[in-house]
């Protein structure tokens, strides 16, 4: 099963044209949660508004009726956009894989920077995840496309918009 994934992997990675995007499960899980926020929530509040606007009369000059406009505007986008990410999702969920010690999507990575000492970790997640500050790095990012593939205690050159950096592989979870 690995070896069908890492095949499957290496399809995207090579940029051959897919219409499924990979992602995990606790990703999937986030966007269901803020699917549901802007449906529930954030659109009726919108509706609501735009109704209290009307009721101020002319619309042409009326800046709140244009601004809960636009609101909704982006909040049905977004809404469409979600719809979309969940339609082509392909769940990838690394806790089911053997664990080989390879670093793949979905994979925690912890690292150690050879220039500086200092330990690390990242998760490889899918563009629609990512976020550095939670150190989860997006597949195809330079960390990403410089990790993905390679094992446990293996030493890696990256290059980074900060210049080239040396870690080395200190283990690959799949949690």
């Amino acid at each position: 099963m690995l070896r069908v994934f890492l095949c499957h992997f290496h399809q995207l990675q090579n940029g051959n044209k897919m219409d499924k995007e990979p992602i995990t499960i606790n990703g999937l899980n986030k966007l269901k949660e803020e699917l549901t926020f802007l449906k529930e929530k954030k659109r009726p509040k919108i509706v609501a508004a735009i109704a209290e606007a009307r009721s101020h009369g002319d619309l042409k000059e009326n800046a709140e009726y244009h601004a809960a406009k636009e609101e909704q505007s982006h909040n049905e986008g977004r809404i469409t956009e979600i719809n979309d990410i969940i339609a082509r999702a392909n769940v990838i969920d690394v806790k089911k894989l053997n664990n080989e010690g390879k670093v793949i999507f979905g994979s925690t990575v912890f690292l150690e920077n050879l220039d500086t000492n200092e330990k690390i970790s990242y998760k490889i997640v899918g563009k629609d995840e990512a976020d550095l500050k939670n150190k989860l790095i997006y597949f195809q990012s330079p960390m990403g496309k410089g990790l993905i593939g390679k094992n446990k205690d293996d030493l890696v050159e990256i290059d980074t918009p900060a210049g080239k950096k040396n870690f080395e592989i200190k283990d690959v979870k799949y949690i």
